[in-house]
């Protein structure tokens, strides 16, 4: 299981532990991420995500899941991501309709 987020890409970032002596060695810096379930309203059902806890606050900044994913590039977003989104499209236009 990959450590990158669903949602942003988010992943592993490498640099550097500097000592008070200004010793150098490689370190790695982990993203925070979380399984949480988010629901989708026009799914009507809970999505299980592994995201970073920056991902889950901007999703709730947005306004939810529903809204975060339809104004989401495509480009940004991962494959799995991309599905759920057409899903997503496919059902609000059907409810539009």
């Amino acid at each position: 299981m990959a450590r990158r987020c669903e949602v942003t890409g988010r992943g592993v970032m490498t640099g550097n532990n500097v000592s008070h002596a200004h010793n150098k060695s490689r370190r790695r810096f982990l993203p925070n991420l979380q399984a949480s379930s988010l629901f989708s309203e026009a799914l009507d059902k809970v999505v299980r995500l592994r995201i970073s806890s920056q991902a889950l606050r901007t999703i709730e900044h947005r306004g939810g899941l529903d809204a975060f994913l339809t104004a989401a590039k495509d480009a940004d977003l991962s494959e799995e991501m991309r599905r759920v989104k057409k899903r997503i499209k496919k059902a609000l236009a059907k409810t539009a309709a």
